[in-house]
């Protein structure tokens, strides 16, 4: 895998760490900030739901990282293309049924980044 895949993958990988650390730890604060949409009485009940959901994001972190230390090319190629395909999968989704920022913050770079480790391939 090129080291320009691995950057970008890392980029990737890098915001769902961001997103796992908001959900986990940060629900009631820095979740309040950047989930505008939700009523602020919600934060506290929902700290469950959100910590899930941020265990999952860090699930693709983890895949992410993982595909970059992979010595052989085409196996770091594989594990990518299918964490990066997770990724999007979940944006799409997520910009469907919740927020469609979500397309643009999540599934857009993950896709413009599994194009592109597709090609330098």
């Amino acid at each position: 895998m090129s080291a320009v895949s691995k950057i970008l993958i890392g980029i990737i990988a890098f915001e769902h760490l961001y997103i796992l650390w908001v959900e986990m730890f940060a629900w009631t604060t820095v979740g309040k900030k950047m989930f505008k949409s939700l009523p602020e009485h919600l934060f506290e009940s929902t700290k469950g739901l959100a910590a899930n959901q941020g265990l999952y994001n860090g699930f693709l972190a983890a895949g992410l990282i993982w595909s970059i230390l992979i010595g052989d090319a085409l196996w770091a190629s594989q594990i990518s293309t299918f964490f990066l395909g997770c990724v999007v999968t979940a944006g799409v989704y997520g910009g469907l049924t919740a927020s469609k920022s979500i397309l643009i913050k999540q599934a857009s770079p993950a896709l413009i980044v599994l194009v592109i480790t597709l090609i330098l391939k």
